[in-house]
């Protein structure tokens, strides 16, 4: 556990129906200047993409699947993208648990960066920074994944 891997290592684990999208991810991410880590975990790869050394994408592996966190600490620049999101994983995002700390400072670690305070289809949304944008990848999902790292990308490029 903890030992360095290399992309292929990682790419070969993932299911068919999500290489495509996390092969184009890689390609643009790394064009943009990002740098990937990659280490083995007990329920498999981490995969972390680094720009101006802050974290803006996590593959993290799940019974359920890969699943994608995002960090999308700029979206006030490119709330547009929320226009088009689709009804599952708008759920996703409204049932995601609330941010502790911007409800009490006192209520979580001291290090915590604090969530999103944001306003999703009308409705002012609090949500925790480790779990609001982490999606299992889906049909339904992918574009806007894609879409919604792309931009934030481009922002911190």
């Amino acid at each position: 556990m903890g030992e360095t891997c290399t992309y292929d290592d990682f790419l070969v684990t993932v299911e068919k129906d999500n290489q495509e999208l996390v092969r184009e991810l890689h390609e643009e991410l790394t064009k943009l200047g990002c740098r990937a880590e990659i280490r083995q975990a007990k329920s498999g790869f981490v995969v972390s993409y680094l720009q101006n050394k802050k974290t803006i994408l996590n593959y993290v592996f799940r019974k359920k699947g890969l699943m994608a966190r995002i960090y999308p600490n700029h979206m006030a620049d490119y709330m547009e993208v929320f226009d088009d999101i689709p009804e599952g994983v708008a759920k996703a995002i409204q049932d995601a648990p609330v941010c502790k700390r911007m409800l009490d400072p006192a209520a979580c670690n001291s290090r915590c960066p604090m969530g999103y305070d944001f306003v999703l289809k009308g409705q002012r949304l609090q949500k925790c920074r480790s779990s609001a944008f982490l999606f299992l990848l889906s049909e339904e999902n992918r574009a806007f994944v894609k879409t919604l790292l792309l931009n934030e990308a481009n922002i911190t490029a």
